[in-house]
C-alpha cells in the first residue's frame, strides 16, 4: 500500500514539474476579458471608496495555498474540462493515477502545507517599500482550502500542520500587517467551491467547473451551499478588521441558475464594512464596482473605474521553474494601464513555505526606485483624451491643469537624447521628475521633442508640464 500511494504521489507531481508545468504556463492558462458594460454605484460612500482607490494605482495580489506545496496550478488541476483535463493527464503513462486517486493527492496536500517562514510583516514591509498602495489576498480559491480561521469547514490551514504556528490565522495577520503600513485591503474569495459537498456532492463525477448535479432537483443542497458561502463571507467581513474590497472570483457561479444569493451578501456586507467595494468579476451589475481583465489590457482607454491583474511569472502560484517578467515591462505596463485608466493588480506566488523568490523580489524593487523618483506621474492621475503617441504615455492630475508623459522604454533599449510625441504641446516650464530639474524642448507643428539630460540610467522617463 505503502509503495502504491508512493507511486500515486510521483505520478501526481509528475503532472506539474518539468514538461507539465512549462506546458501549462507559458502561457496564461484563462483570460478574463471586460464586461460588455459598467453599472455605476449609487452609495455614496462606496463611490467614495472607488475614488481613493483609483488613486491607488498599484496594487499587489498573492496566490497562495495548498498548490503552492509541488508548485502546480491553482485549483485548475482537478477541473476534468477539455482544456484542463488534457493539461492534466500530459501522456498516458501506466502509473498515472485515477482521477479519483489524483483529486485525493490534491486534498491532502493540506496536510503538507506548513509556512513556518512565513512573516506578513516582511511582505507588508516590502509592499510598502516597492510602492504598492492595496493588497488582494485569496483567502479561498476553487479548491476549498481556506486560508482563514472558518467555521464552516475543517478544510483550513488552521486546521492543519501549521494549525500552532506564529501566524495559524493567515489571513487575520496579512491584513492587519499591511494595513498597519497603510494599504488598501482586498479579499479575494472564490464563490464556487470544489471541496464542498454541497458544490462538488462526492456521490457524482465531476465532469465541469459546475455544480456536479442538477440544482433545481435537489434544491436543498444548493441552499446548504447559499448559507455556507454566506457565512464565510460574514466571517471575514465581521473578524478581520477593516476591509475595502470582497474580490469575487469565478463569474460562472451567477443568476439565474447558480444564484447565490450574492445581492444580499453585499447588502450584509456593507453593514459591517461601510463602502465596502464589490467585484463580482465578469458580471455586469450592482455587484461589479470595478472591472477585471485578467492577464490582458484594454486595447484603449476606459472611462469607467478597472483593473488589470497580471503574473509577474508566468504562473499565479509560485512554481519551481518560474519565468519572470523584467523590472522594465512591469514600469511600461503600469504606465499603459494608468494612461488607458486603470489600475494593475501585478500578482506574485510565495513558496510553500511563506517565502518570496529573490527573483521576484529584485524586479519588485526596481519598481519600486522607479515609483520613488516617478510616481507623481502615476499615483493620484487621472485620464487625459490624448494618452498615447507612440513609446509615450500620458496622465493628468485630478483637476487636469497638469500633464505627465512617461517614455516607456523598450525592452534592451537604450534610453535615447531626444523623445518625440505628437499632440499634448506644453507650455513653460517642462520638468524630468526622477531629477526634478527643467528639460529644453522644442514644438514644431503638433510635435514636441524633448532633449535629455547626458548620463541618465537606461530606464523609462517621466515628465511634468502644462498643456498648452
Amino acid at each position: 500500500m505503502k509503495n502504491k500511494l508512493i507511486a500515486i504521489t510521483l505520478a501526481a507531481a509528475a503532472l506539474v514539474p518539468a514538461a507539465a508545468r512549462n506546458k501549462m504556463s507559458d502561457k496564461p492558462t484563462f483570460v478574463h476579458s471586460t464586461s460588455d458594460k459598467y453599472e455605476y454605484p449609487t452609495d455614496p460612500q462606496v463611490l467614495a471608496k472607488l475614488d481613493k482607490w483609483q488613486d491607488q494605482k498599484l496594487g499587489i495580489m498573492f496566490h497562495w495555498g495548498v498548490y503552492s506545496v509541488p508548485g502546480i496550478a491553482e485549483s485548475w488541476a482537478l477541473c476534468s474540462e477539455d482544456r484542463w483535463f488534457t493539461k492534466r493527464r500530459l501522456e498516458a503513462r501506466p502509473d498515472r493515477p485515477s482521477y479519483g486517486e489524483f483529486k485525493q493527492w490534491y486534498w491532502d496536500l493540506a496536510k503538507e502545507f506548513n509556512p513556518t517562514e512565513f512573516e506578513p510583516s516582511e511582505w507588508a514591509a516590502m509592499a510598502k517599500d516597492n510602492g504598492f498602495k492595496y493588497v488582494i489576498f485569496t483567502t479561498k480559491h476553487h479548491d476549498g482550502f481556506c486560508m482563514f480561521d472558518t467555521k464552516q469547514t475543517d478544510y483550513k490551514v488552521t486546521n492543519g500542520p501549521y494549525a500552532n504556528g506564529k501566524y495559524a490565522n493567515i489571513t487575520a495577520h496579512l491584513f492587519d500587517a499591511f494595513r498597519d503600513k497603510g494599504l488598501m485591503i482586498g479579499a479575494y474569495f472564490s464563490k464556487p467551491d470544489w471541496h464542498n459537498e454541497n458544490f462538488w456532492d462526492p456521490f457524482f463525477s465531476t465532469p465541469d467547473r459546475n455544480p456536479n448535479y442538477n440544482t433545481k432537483k435537489y434544491p436543498e443542497k444548493w441552499e446548504a451551499f447559499q448559507k455556507f458561502t454566506a457565512a464565510q463571507i460574514d466571517e471575514l467581513m465581521s473578524d478581520y478588521g477593516p476591509i475595502d474590497i470582497l474580490w469575487l472570483d469565478g463569474g460562472w457561479v451567477r443568476k439565474p441558475d447558480l444564484d447565490i444569493n450574492l445581492d444580499k451578501i453585499v447588502d450584509d456586507a456593507r453593514v459591517k464594512q461601510p463602502g465596502l467595494i464589490a467585484v463580482d468579476r465578469t458580471i455586469p451589475g450592482r455587484n461589479e464596482n470595478y472591472q477585471t481583465p485578467e492577464q490582458s489590457i484594454p486595447a484603449e482607454q476606459q472611462a469607467f473605474p478597472w483593473e488589470s491583474c497580471l503574473t509577474l511569472s508566468n504562473t499565479w502560484g509560485w512554481n519551481p521553474d518560474p519565468k519572470y517578467k523584467s523590472a522594465r515591462w512591469a514600469i511600461n505596463t503600469l504606465a499603459e494601464i494608468v494612461a488607458k485608466g486603470g489600475c494593475l493588480a501585478l500578482n506574485v506566488g510565495p513558496d510553500r513555505y511563506g517565502k518570496i523568490d529573490q527573483a521576484a523580489l529584485d524586479r519588485l524593487a526596481v519598481l519600486g526606485e522607479w515609483l520613488k523618483r516617478n510616481g507623481e506621474a502615476i499615483y493620484s492621475t487621472r485620464i487625459t483624451p490624448d494618452y498615447h503617441s507612440g513609446d509615450n504615455w500620458f496622465t493628468a492630475s485630478k483637476d487636469g491643469k497638469t500633464l505627465y508623459a512617461i517614455h516607456a522604454l523598450p525592452e534592451d533599449q537604450k534610453l535615447p537624447r531626444e523623445i518625440t510625441w505628437e499632440g499634448n504641446l506644453p507650455k513653460g516650464r517642462m520638468t524630468l521628475l526622477s531629477t526634478g530639474k527643467p528639460v529644453k524642448y522644442s514644438v514644431k507643428g503638433n510635435t514636441v521633442t524633448v532633449n535629455l539630460p547626458a548620463n541618465l540610467p537606461d530606464e523609462p522617463v517621466a515628465f511634468k508640464f502644462q498643456k498648452k
